[in-house]
């Protein structure tokens, strides 16, 4: 498409996005609250689901960082800080830690924040998480001390302890009230009492169109200057509206006219048109790139056999899959690395062969393992634009090779909520869904949700097993930094490269846009919006 084209289809969506943005709000909120005061945020996706230890989905984590708070948090070079916590004392063998709270810690509804609700949290947490359950496997006691301070017993150290209480990715191990945390953790809690600095505004939340969050005028931020997810998170503006606005065409419209602040992912084909406009910034959000992958569902033939999943391997060509998603290769590289590529646990040992695709060698895993031409349900969603592209062409790829695709397009909302879905296939489950995950998320064989393998059925939807590729992930978390990391690093990649957990599409630098009126975005695994300054028009 020629950027006059591209030009015309922005123009033509100005006259719908003006309506849209106005039919969204609440005219006599609004009105009360003048035009600086108010982020006007266009997300990649609706929030459907307002658990964020629930689910592991973007959307819902970026929502639990609104409105609840970690007691560590990773800053923008994905170290942990301090975040709840106002110190932390280690036994030198380092198998008892102990953390206090830092005062002036409330929820929503004026309760203090106790170490009953932190313990229960933290159970939830990891009972729930991958990372959570891998501390959780070693925590011997979670006991509190007082009101304030807990002590956490393991059974041998980690390494990765104040990392994980930070996680910023998969389901985070956010403190909710202790009469919340306590519930079955197999079931989403629907309320919304954190102690963050945002508040959820559930009269305004109108799901499709609108998510609303006022600032909470009794969060006590801490001192520190904001960095990444740490520091103090100080809120500039009294309010922020998700705005759900599915057509790009609509959302460009509404960002140029200055009807939305921020658009969280423009489309790609957009981006000549916005980038030119002096009055817009476009922008990376973080320097580690996102991963784009094929999940297979390893609970169900073909894919409970390694070698069907290895046969995805050698029918995609992350050429293919990356262009039909994203279009221009200046946003998007190959890349075979579990850990992403340019990161620093990010080797491609023993995934050269599948750079470019085989098909004959697909078909003949396809055979070894038993396929017959059975059915394969691929759940997508064309909500979410380059997921359904990249579906479309995988789809297309395994067609090839003799699989029966049946691809499924739902709204990504039944998409999220069907993935954790253990039925068979044909009784509402699933067998493939393509998606993507941050590259933060991805870049360590801790938080790496996919790569995780336990053979205890509490891993990420598709829940693959495979005890040798858990031994050299353990192996990879336990061993000091240095030659013997990285060579228990290149085994663990053998190991997933062979049994592929699932297939690595590749590798994509997803913008943001925003007016020039908004200051002070911040470099983060996901975008936030304490720190953020708007200036009036």
């Amino acid at each position: 498409m020629s950027h006059c084209s591209l030009f015309r289809r922005v123009l033509l969506a100005a006259a719908a996005a003006l309506p849209f943005a106005l039919s969204a709000g609440d005219a006599a909120a609004q009105a009360a609250l003048p035009s600086d005061r108010v982020l006007r945020v266009v997300p990649h996706a609706d929030l459907r689901t307002l658990d964020p230890v629930a689910v592991s989905v973007t959307i819902t984590r970026m929502h639990g960082l609104m409105i609840y708070e970690t007691l560590f948090a990773w800053d923008s070079q994905l170290r942990p800080q301090p975040q709840m916590v106002e110190s932390t004392t280690t036994s030198p063998d380092g198998l008892t830690w102990r953390f206090t709270l830092r005062e002036g810690l409330r929820f929503h509804d004026g309760q203090p924040v106790t170490t009953r609700d932190v313990i229960a949290s933290l159970r939830r947490w990891m009972a729930r998480d991958v990372v959570g359950s891998h501390l959780g496997a070693r925590v011997t006691a979670l006991e509190a001390i007082d009101a304030r301070s807990f002590e956490m017993r393991l059974s041998r150290p980690h390494g990765f302890v104040t990392y994980a209480l930070g996680s910023a990715v998969g389901q985070i191990p956010a403190i909710m009230r202790a009469e919340n945390a306590e519930t079955d953790p197999s079931r989403p809690i629907t309320t919304t009492i954190g102690s963050g600095p945002f508040r959820f505004n559930r009269d305004l939340w109108l799901s499709g169109q609108r998510v609303v969050y006022d600032r909470n005028p009794d969060y006590v931020p801490r001192r520190e200057p904001a960095d990444g997810l740490a520091g103090g998170r100080v809120v500039r503006v009294d309010r922020v509206e998700w705005q759900i606005m599915p057509d790009a065409a609509t959302a460009a419209a509404a960002l140029q006219t200055g009807e939305i602040d921020i658009w969280e992912q423009p489309a790609l084909d957009l981006v000549p048109v916005l980038s030119r406009r002096r009055d817009i910034q476009v922008d990376r959000l973080n320097t580690i790139s996102t991963q784009a992958m094929l999940r297979p569902n390893s609970l169900f033939p073909p894919f409970n056999d390694p070698r069907a999943r290895l046969a995805l391997a050698y029918a995609t060509d992350q050429a293919e899959a990356m262009a039909g998603g994203w279009g221009d290769e200046r946003w998007w590289r190959r890349c075979e690395a579990y850990f992403v590529c340019g990161a620093s646990f990010g080797t491609e040992a023993g995934a050269e062969g599948y750079a470019r695709s085989n098909l004959d060698r697909a078909r003949e895993l396809l055979r070894e393992a038993g396929y017959n031409g059975e059915r394969i349900v691929f759940i997508t969603s064309t909500d979410i634009a380059p997921i359904g592209r990249m579906a479309e062409v995988a789809a297309a790829s395994l067609r090839r090779i003799g699989m029966n695709i049946d691809l499924q397009v739902n709204d990504w909302g039944t998409v999220i909520t069907r993935q954790p879905r253990r039925d068979p296939p044909d009784q509402g489950g699933w067998n493939l869904f393509v998606t993507f995950a941050s590259g933060p998320t991805m870049q360590h064989p801790l938080t790496n949700i996919g790569t995780n393998m336990a053979c205890d059925g509490r891993n990420w939807s598709g829940w693959p097993c495979d005890e040798e590729a858990e031994r050299l992930r353990n192996a990879v978390l336990d061993a000091p930094e240095g030659p013997e990391r990285i060579r228990l690093l290149d085994a663990l990649h053998r190991r997933l490269a062979e049994t592929q957990p699932y297939r690595v599409l590749g590798q994509v630098d997803q913008p943001y846009a925003r007016r020039s009126s908004v200051r002070g975005m911040l470099n983060a695994p996901v975008m936030v919006f304490w720190n953020i300054e708007k200036s009036a028009r």
